[in-house]
């Protein structure tokens, strides 16, 4: 981990995340940080990551009010044991520098990472790591105490989406930010989430899968963004599905009628999570007694690679609670 003052660094190509970024991400509730009525509620809310926002969700005339109201929510709150986020304001913005020195250093203890928005670059990265070190020195952190999660949210930041997830040791997770991608590329939608109509495929596929594999290459979750359309919960639960099987690890959701959805989608049916153990279980046998690579299935051939796919399933089920039926 980097020394508090150190010059930022570079982690290697599959080198491991904070431990932070093991933790279930399925669903990450975004609450607005000018609603005290908001913020006061979100503690209640079964999502796996509460955000408490600072950017897009605060017009400009709130940004400091609702900086002081956030950085006293996250320090007195109790979150359960959820993992909470605060998303500061992007790096080349005004209030960015005076949101991270001040919620960290009142809630920094509480806090397990800052969201930074709008990463078009590495140096966005490279910038916040070296600030929450100092902040860090100067509140008597631990060096490395905040993790940070990269939104990706424009062409510039999709680009260079595999250099910005191995710019820093802190970083744990890449976010998709679809409106500002959306615009930024030029997509003709006003629905933030949702493919644009006439295009004849999914024009989202690729950004999506862009910032998963520079995810993967970096040893970070991946997280899909947010889709707007609250009430309509059969589209939500198409996106999110179809993030899960992209391979995401979750979904930011806006309202707490959303996470439910996102939440069993990101989890593994019964059916499918016992499959998984029990591939696990049969090539554990297979190589440690009988000390072969490759062994039947259920009628199938499994291998190495076999277990590598089961043993992502199976982690997710435990992480969501799942048990095997028996008790095996």
């Amino acid at each position: 981990m980097l020394d508090a003052m150190a010059s930022p660094g570079e982690r290697a190509a599959g080198a491991p995340a904070p431990l932070q970024a093991a933790a279930p991400r399925r669903s990450c509730l975004t609450v607005p940080g000018s609603s005290e009525r908001f913020l006061a509620k979100a503690a209640a809310v079964p999502a796996d990551e509460l955000i408490l926002d600072l950017e897009d969700s605060v017009a400009p005339a709130e940004k400091e009010r609702a900086r002081d109201l956030v950085a006293g929510v996250a320090a007195g709150t109790d979150w359960g044991g959820r993992l909470l986020a605060v998303r500061v304001n992007g790096a080349a913005s005004q209030w960015a520098f005076a949101d991270v020195i001040e919620v960290v250093t009142r809630a920094g203890s509480r806090i397990d990472a800052v969201v930074l928005p709008k990463v078009a670059s590495p140096a966005h990265i490279h910038w916040l790591d070296l600030l929450l070190g100092q902040v860090e020195q100067a509140s008597g952190l631990p060096p490395g105490r905040i993790a940070i999660e990269a939104q990706i949210e424009d062409a510039a930041g999709l680009e260079a989406a595999g250099r910005i997830a191995a710019a820093s040791p802190r970083l744990t997770t890449l976010i998709v930010g679809p409106a500002d991608l959306m615009a930024s590329l030029g997509m003709r939608s006003l629905r933030i989430g949702v493919p644009p109509p006439g295009y004849p495929g999914d024009a989202l596929h690729y950004p999506l899968l862009r910032v998963l594999v520079a995810a993967r290459s970096a040893g970070l979750q991946a997280i899909d963004g947010p889709y707007a359309a609250i009430g309509d919960l059969d589209g939500l639960r198409a996106a999110a599905v179809s993030a899960a099987a992209l391979g995401f690890d979750g979904k930011w959701v806006v309202h707490p009628d959303q996470v439910e959805v996102v939440n069993s989608a990101f989890r593994p049916g019964q059916e499918e999570y016992e499959r998984a153990e029990a591939i696990l279980e049969a090539y554990e046998h297979a190589s440690a007694v009988r000390r072969r690579g490759a062994v039947m299935f259920g009628g199938e051939m499994i291998d190495e690679a076999s277990r590598r796919l089961a043993q992502a399933i199976a982690a997710r089920g435990r992480a969501a609670g799942l048990a095997r039926h028996g008790g095996g």
